[in-house]
């Protein structure tokens, strides 16, 4: 009997959705499914100017498929791991924005591979965590760098070492996630910030998702020398010009209190 696609992949306009669709297995991440991810990931590439990646089912990966872990040795474990490291570096370094739509279970795994994405969305029912630390194991798919960095090293230390278990709300106050919502809204919202961001400037874009990573691993001065080079080569495109032109006759979107909306 043909399985089902680990995956599923939908084109809407220009905002692809890739859901994560192995739903009687929480979403685990096994071999099939992280291949799945890395091609759909590349067909957003080549089609979409932003990616939502979401899960189907009751949450959206509980991780690592610890069924397939287990008989592996050091250095399969190890090739294994920069797997995971290369296919999550080809969203964050990739040229589409991409937006992670949680709801229920993001551990382990999968609160890397959301780590990874540029914007996370997460509804009420979201909470995180990485037991690895309680499993007798450690992170392999980024958390070391991309978690850490979100959370800071010794929130992550916490998770890891006792257990803890972030709800949404704590998650948002953390910096994990930037948008919290209504049970079920996530992919809603998700989509909503998705066909905004495929409307920006490619350039804008190219300097948000490359240039803006990289500065925060820079001397000050080398940062700012990037900025400086950024901002030129985007403010003399062509998109630039004309969204500046429509902003100075007070055609553009104006700026609004959050309280307004």
């Amino acid at each position: 009997m043909r399985e089902k696609n680990p995956v599923t992949y939908e084109l809407r306009d220009k905002v692809a959705c890739l859901g994560l669709n192995r739903a009687c297995k929480r979403n685990a991440v096994d071999t099939a499914l992280l291949g799945a991810i890395d091609e759909g990931v590349a067909r957003a590439q080549r089609d979409a100017r932003a990616l939502v990646i979401f899960g189907h089912g009751p949450c959206f990966c509980a991780g690592l498929d610890l069924g397939q872990h287990r008989t592996r040795d050091a250095a399969e474990v190890f090739h294994h791991s920069r797997t995971w490291h290369a296919v999550f570096s080809r969203i964050r370094r990739g040229g589409v924005p991409t937006i992670a739509a949680l709801h229920g279970a993001t551990v382990g795994g999968g609160m890397e591979l959301a780590a990874a994405c540029h914007i996370r969305v997460a509804d009420r029912t979201a909470f995180f965590a990485l037991p690895e630390g309680t499993r007798g194991i450690y992170v392999g798919g980024g958390a070391s760098v991309h978690v850490a960095r979100l959370l800071g090293a010794a929130r992550m230390a916490d998770m890891m070492l006792t257990g803890r278990v972030l709800d949404a709300l704590a998650a948002e106050r953390a910096g994990l996630v930037q948008y919290l919502v209504d049970p079920g809204d996530a992919v809603a919202k998700a989509g909503e910030l998705a066909a905004k961001v495929a409307g920006m400037a490619p350039l804008t874009v190219l300097g948000v998702l490359q240039a803006l990573p990289r500065i925060q691993d820079m001397s000050e001065d080398d940062g700012l020398f990037v900025e400086s080079m950024m901002a030129a080569l985007a403010q003399t495109a062509p998109e630039a010009a004309a969204q500046l032109t429509d902003f100075v006759a007070k055609r553009g979107a104006t700026i609004t209190s959050p309280s307004d909306n």
